[in-house]
């Protein structure tokens, strides 16, 4: 009986799962952006309603390909409902290392020449907004919450009115691995993060925080230093996580 019961609950899971994907566009997606060779595996998988804006750039994928190792709108959260505003936008190039995931509607922007890296088992959560302009890097395990949102470009161009000197629009990103970002956190162009970084909710990064150590926990706005020697638990969430996370084995 027990045995039965769960071969229902894993072909319950499948059912779920296949239902969930969105395969018009994951098959226009992958044949668009890989060879045939590739494209077949389904290495990139949507789910739920997306628009495509643009996808005239390129998705790179480094180390072993498997399918469905990125997911946008990949059901991974609490929330189970959507509202149908994922978007995804590329002229430039997305690198990903691994697997990794974007919750919910998410609205994705890399703008041509730009360039988004996705460590292994790197995330943004449901709600969540990537701008790049220029370079945006997650490290492993950099894992961004609900509503997050990160630019590397303020938009417009800014001057000094007494001397006249124009500020740079733009700045890269890069946030180190095993950062747990906050929900409604907000991640600024020139924004640094030094490897295992908590970041509180409701935070502003604008700078260079990696002088500041690791394991350590910043937030305000703009965000300082709040607390040293605390770290997500990582390790023993480690296998938890890619039972959740990694959808096809």
């Amino acid at each position: 009986m027990d045995a039965l019961r769960a071969l229902y609950h894993r072909w319950k899971h499948a059912w779920k799962l296949f239902w969930a994907v969105n395969w018009w566009k994951t098959y226009r997606f992958n044949f668009k952006m890989f060879p045939s060779s590739v494209a077949l595996k389904l290495p990139v998988m949507f789910y739920g309603s997306v628009k495509f804006g643009d996808i005239s750039g390129t998705v790179t994928l480094k180390g072993p390909i498997k399918k469905g190792m990125v997911g946008f709108g990949q059901p991974y959260e609490l929330v189970t409902r959507s509202k149908g505003t994922a978007e995804l936008f590329l002229q430039g190039e997305i690198v990903f290392n691994g697997y990794a995931q974007f919750g919910k509607d998410y609205f994705v922007h890399v703008g041509e020449g730009a360039r988004l890296e996705m460590g292994t088992m790197a995330s943004m959560a449901s709600n969540g907004k990537i701008i790049c302009k220029d370079e945006i890097v997650f490290g492993d395990y950099a894992r961004m919450g609900s509503e997050a949102q990160l630019m590397d470009t303020n938009f417009h161009q800014m001057y000094n009115t007494e001397t006249g000197e124009k500020y740079p629009m733009t700045g890269k990103i890069r946030l180190g691995e095993y950062n747990f970002i906050s929900n409604r956190v907000t991640v600024m162009q020139g924004t640094k993060t030094p490897n295992n970084c908590t970041i509180a909710s409701n935070t502003l990064c604008n700078k260079d925080y990696t002088n500041l150590g690791e394991n350590i926990l910043i937030g305000g706005i703009p965000a300082k230093l709040l607390k040293t020697n605390i770290s997500r638990d990582w390790k023993s969430e480690e296998e938890l996580m890619k039972r959740y996370l990694i959808l096809y084995k």
